[in-house]
């Protein structure tokens, strides 16, 4: 993970940045295919029939509409922002905070993530394949947590790496795993293939979203292996629906 200014860089460790966030404007690089990432493509959640459609955006957003804060404090959503506006809210099964999107492009170096297209990119990530190496920004969908600080402990909310988070933004609902941890005290970020599958601009230095994403990490919902996204969908769509009350 990167940091979000240079300013941070001194102050954050290598596995604890965070990404620049910008206005969108250049267009996206399409990532390749590598040996350790299965090859299963974004198959979305499983829609069942016409009597039992997907879980919505709506239906997710409706359950989170009043927060009963569970952090400490609040996060900044960028490193230069002075005020810090975004909780860490609870229910019984999840933990959800509304942000905007940074772009992460750690881990592996691909043709879309790298030193040239990220100057903060970092060769590594806070969790790691089933074998044992960094995870593709460009092909995993994943969301960036705080690192552990006075504010919040992702840890003591059930969640850790391979548990699964619902993202919304505009009406869209995917479902990616935790795979990354960012400075403690900045939240809101989401890993190049995750800014993609939600329409949003995922190039690390210009992209992103400036505001308008809520994320809804499920308790206890670690998947194995992290970087299958096929079984990241089918266990966030499940969750999704005992969350609104059609599990």
């Amino acid at each position: 993970m990167r940091t979000r200014t240079f300013a941070l860089t001194a102050v954050t460790s290598a596995v604890c940045g965070a990404a620049l966030l910008g206005p969108a404007a250049l267009p996206a690089t399409a990532g390749v295919p590598v040996p350790d990432t299965p090859p299963d493509t974004r198959v979305g959640p499983a829609p069942g029939d016409v009597e039992d459609p997907a879980v919505s955006a709506e239906e997710l957003l409706a359950e989170v509409r009043s927060c009963q804060q569970i952090s400490r404090g609040k996060y900044r959503t960028d490193a230069n922002r002075s005020k810090a506006t975004v909780p860490v809210c609870g229910t019984t099964d999840a933990v959800f905070w509304k942000a905007d999107m940074d772009i992460d492009c750690d881990g592996r170096k691909t043709k879309a993530c790298n030193t040239k297209s990220d100057p903060y990119f970092q060769p590594q990530t806070a969790f790691q394949t089933s074998r044992g190496t960094p995870l593709d920004s460009a092909r995993l969908p994943f969301v960036v947590v705080p690192a552990p600080g006075r504010i919040w402990d992702y840890r003591k909310s059930g969640l850790t790496g391979g548990s699964v988070v619902a993202v919304i933004h505009k009406g869209q609902v995917r479902y990616a795993v935790i795979g990354d941890t960012g400075p403690a005290g900045i939240i809101g970020e989401g890993s190049y293939a995750l800014a993609q599958e939600l329409s949003i601009d995922p190039h690390p230095t210009t992209g992103g979203a400036a505001s308008g994403v809520t994320y809804i990490a499920f308790k206890d919902s670690r998947i194995s292996p992290i970087e299958s996204r096929a079984k990241a969908e089918r266990r966030g769509e499940a969750l999704a629906r005992a969350f609104v009350g059609r599990g």
